[in-house]
């Protein structure tokens, strides 16, 4: 817990993206809200002057991946080391001063992130993204350093519009060989799929737009077969009493290129991998 006290920001001074934040922190109590709160303040004077590469004040992107985190009801400290993640390895804000402000979880949180980031991807073959994604997974020893860093890492495919072209080429081949596996592995699958599905779109962009425009032309003659297959199914089920959720899935432009490459198909044959 922090050591000293602080007075509550006035939520109108607060901006847009910050209120929206705390929209999202309902299911916490107001004591830790104002801690997050507090972390934005902290955030937002050590990264005073940084800009990402789109013009916005640096501090919407951490604020973002705490949005990311809030969405999947993640504790306090996750949420505030969310908002501070870059501070160690980007501003002069120290570890000592994290840990005396926000405890010394918030501080190990952090401090792992920043270790994490430390690991570049681009100079491997990928050959050994298996053995890099299990280093990853090795060096964080609190689980939530690899779901901050997942977070991050969606937050950074969601506008990766502003960077350069081999920027979003090189920053695609580590989000489909490194952190949507990774996020597999933990279960975490509708962060599995934008990350794969932004990583493709990315990296192929072409390819992802062919095979896209190929599963809403077929999704259109099959929704109607889908619905009665799926009623027929959730009646059999009742008819003998097991209590059953049935839902149809649309394979991804991502899991379709991938079933294509290991069998040798052309995109004539999408159709056949839905």
């Amino acid at each position: 817990m922090p050591a000293a006290t602080h007075p509550p920001l006035d939520p109108s001074v607060l901006p847009p993206y910050v209120l929206a934040l705390r929209e999202r922190l309902g299911y916490l109590p107001e004591s830790q809200i104002e801690r997050v709160l507090r972390a934005y303040e902290v955030g937002a004077h050590a990264h005073e002057g940084q800009a990402r590469k789109s013009g916005e004040p640096y501090i919407t992107h951490p604020v973002a991946v705490a949005g990311i985190l809030a969405e999947l009801g993640m504790d306090a400290e996750t949420i505030i080391a969310a908002i501070l993640h870059d501070t160690l390895e980007d501003t002069e804000l120290s570890r000592s001063a994290l840990a005396s402000e926000f405890g010394e979880t918030v501080a190990e949180l952090v401090d792992g992130v920043t270790k994490l980031d430390k690991m570049k991807f681009g100079s491997r073959q990928e050959a050994d993204a298996e053995s890099f994604r299990k280093m990853l997974l090795a060096m964080a020893r609190d689980l939530r350093v690899i779901l901050i860093k997942l977070s991050d890492r969606l937050h950074n495919m969601r506008t990766l519009g502003a960077k350069d072209a081999p920027s979003r080429r090189r920053i695609a081949r580590e989000t489909l060989e490194i952190y949507a596996p990774i996020a597999q592995r933990l279960g975490m699958n509708k962060i599995k799929a934008e990350l794969q599905d932004l990583g493709f779109r990315a990296l192929y962009p072409d390819r992802y737009r062919v095979i896209s425009e190929r599963i809403r032309a077929a999704l259109g003659n099959r929704r109607e077969a889908m619905g009665k297959i799926e009623e027929a199914l959730s009646a059999r089920l009742a008819a003998d009493q097991l209590p059953a959720r049935v839902v149809g899935r649309i394979k991804s432009p991502w899991s379709i290129y991938s079933k294509m490459r290991s069998e040798h198909r052309s995109e004539e044959h999408t159709s056949e991998l839905q």
